[in-house]
């Protein structure tokens, strides 16, 4: 299966439209390249350009993290999953819909296009979003559901900008790849492998915080 393909054209079913990737240097002054998907919405997130007329977007971006609050450089070769360079896979809503559908849409995706097996799934929220953990429930059992905290589940694209809470969805690729009391979800081991991240950019951060 072409996992590309596959989940743009998912997002297309759900009216999103599909966005080519934009350059790697950025526009933005403030990155040196484009680290994340969402940077090249970054404009429309913050309200200096107006919302599309359709709010719905899906991209595969390509990043590179060599560098700045998302640097990836030091962890390639010592985990089986950091790269520099990589293609990020993206839905994105523009004041459209919020958390409980892009929980569904991740949730359909994984187990239905992908056909990842249920129990091996686990989810984490932020500690202070209730909001996020009961709507979880509909689709996977609460002993799946961890909540963490700001290091690990409240998402930021540098000092300044757009943020808010965010839940990571991981596969426990199991026991044989336990290393320690690293192999937790969002810490430096390999058992729990991160493969979704529903950022719920509800906050932009100015210079005093």
């Amino acid at each position: 299966m072409d996992v590309r393909e596959a989940f743009l054209a998912f997002f297309e079913s759900k009216q999103h439209d599909r966005v080519a990737s934009a350059p790697l240097v950025p526009e933005d002054a403030t990155l040196l390249f484009t680290n994340a998907g969402m940077v090249p919405f970054k404009s429309i997130f913050t309200g200096d350009i107006p919302v599309p007329n359709n709010p719905r977007a899906t991209s595969s971006q390509t990043c590179l993290r060599a560098g700045g609050k998302h640097n990836d450089l030091e962890n390639v070769g010592h985990t089986a999953r950091h790269h520099t360079f990589f293609e990020m896979l993206g839905n994105f809503s523009f004041g459209d819909y919020f958390k409980e559908e892009a929980i569904a849409h991740a949730w359909e995706f994984i187990t239905q296009v992908m056909k990842l097996p249920v129990d091996k799934l686990w989810v984490t929220v932020h500690e202070s979003d209730d909001e996020a953990e009961e709507m979880w429930k509909k689709h996977i059992s609460a002993d799946r559901i961890m909540r963490l905290g700001d290091k690990d589940n409240f998402w930021q694209m540098g000092d300044t900008g757009p943020c808010g809470p965010c839940s990571e969805i991981f596969v426990d690729q199991g026991a044989e790849h336990f290393n320690g009391p690293e192999d937790y979800m969002g810490g430096d081991g390999d058992r729990f492998l991160e493969i979704w991240n529903l950022v719920f950019m509800q906050y932009e951060r100015n210079a005093k915080g």
